[in-house]
């Protein structure tokens, strides 16, 4: 290393506040690192991202929006716009029951909008420019999701919304492109065979499954074992995959589709094809909340808007996302006339029951699921894994003794 001597300048009187205005998880890190940085900064304020919804803060998300109109002199909005940009912060909340207060998204709205209604020489901002502000906002992001769209529709992403399968499910997933996010359905399969108890993850065993991913399946292969082999041990081998997903998958929010898929290779009993499902799994069977269930519901819609809707197509989200629920007016649109649906289920057994449109079964008194039930086809299929493995374990215990 090479020294270098320098000009040291002498101390000066100095009597100055500092205030730094940054990210929280930016601050965090600092003042783990830097021990002085506790010392130098002693008051943190945390400002909230979001909040309630209710009629006061939406008076004062109002007169917000007229004190940023008349800091940049923009074109005053009427009773309509207001609602639609209140609506807009409902969206970036990610939360029906919320506002964002991100400033910043807002008065950018607010801008292009004014310059809308100046460019057709309309004396107020209306519901018409606050959506052409939003539609042109998501003209200039969605090349990346135009182009999933557009190699969905032409085949080359397989994915099926008509039709049934065993061991394929529609799966979703939201794809982050700075501010603009967005989702995308992903074909997940199953298969099962005979085996020594384990569920394979492929994403997992290439390397290309994150952490929450992997321990999603370990909770579904848990959850799998404690349903269906209590006295006896699992016999099967079975492979979990995202077909066509060539790049990173984290997140547990595919565990629902996953262990239906699971179930259906099991049970020999095929999805339907025209659903979509999101939703996290725990270790009694009930279906737990996931993020980004607007932009998950909008993505397979529009797949299958651009195939035909059909009154058939739908998506399965956790019940516990339903207050998060501002989707699209098309979408509202398409659901009250019956030609696309949003169910909200509260379990595996509810979500594999509309998959398969075969009920899923409970335990009777003797502790059996009913005839002809997906459980029941689950249960026994394992059974009948187990007994094979028993006899093929008997026939080379006798080979060594002969």
């Amino acid at each position: 290393m090479v020294s270098t001597v320098s000009i040291e300048p002498e101390p000066i009187p100095l009597d100055v506040k500092v205030a730094l205005i940054g990210d929280r998880s930016l601050y965090y890190m600092m003042y783990q690192s830097d021990p002085d940085f506790g010392e130098l900064f002693k008051v943190a304020a945390d400002f909230e991202e979001e909040v309630d919804r209710n009629e006061a803060n939406i008076v004062l998300y109002a007169l917000l929006m007229a004190t940023l109109v008349r800091q940049n002199e923009l074109r005053h909005l009427d009773q309509g716009a207001v609602a639609l940009a209140i609506e807009y912060a409902v969206r970036q909340a990610d939360d029906s029951e919320k506002l964002s207060t991100h400033m910043r998204s807002l008065a950018d709205l607010l801008s292009e909008a004014s310059h809308w209604a100046e460019e057709e020489e309309a004396e107020t901002v209306s519901v018409v420019h606050i959506r052409k502000t939003i539609d042109k906002q998501i003209y200039r992001a969605d090349r990346v999701r135009s182009g999933v769209q557009e190699r969905i529709r032409r085949g080359t992403v397989l994915i099926d919304t008509e039709g049934a399968e065993v061991g394929q499910v529609n799966g979703l997933s939201v794809l982050q492109m700075g501010n603009f996010s967005f989702g995308q359905p992903s074909r997940i399969t199953a298969t099962a065979r005979l085996g020594k108890g384990e569920v394979v993850d492929i994403e997992r065993e290439v390397k290309l499954g994150g952490a929450i991913h992997s321990k999603g399946v370990l909770i579904l292969s848990s959850l799998l074992a404690a349903r269906y082999a209590k006295d006896r041990p699992l016999s099967l081998s079975a492979s979990l995959v995202f077909e066509q997903s060539y790049g990173m998958v984290d997140g547990d929010s595919a565990s629902v589709a996953e262990f239906c898929a699971l179930l259906s290779a099991l049970s020999d009993i095929p999805i339907r094809q025209n659903f979509a499902v999101t939703g996290s799994v725990n270790q009694h069977g009930q279906v737990q909340p996931i993020g980004g269930a607007n932009q998950k519901i909008e993505g397979f819609f529009d797949v299958c808007k651009a195939r035909g809707l059909t009154g058939e197509q739908g998506v399965l989200i956790p019940s516990t996302n339903t207050k998060h629920l501002m989707l699209r007016q098309d979408i509202c649109d398409a659901a009250e006339a019956g030609e696309f649906c949003v169910f909200a289920v509260k379990t595996v057994d509810e979500a594999i029951t509309l998959l398969t449109g075969v009920e899923a079964g409970r335990r009777d008194e003797k502790g059996e699921y009913p005839h002809g039930t997906v459980n029941q086809k689950v249960e026994a299929r394992l059974k009948e894994l187990f007994d094979l493995r028993k006899q093929i374990a008997s026939e080379q215990n006798a080979d060594k003794l002969e």
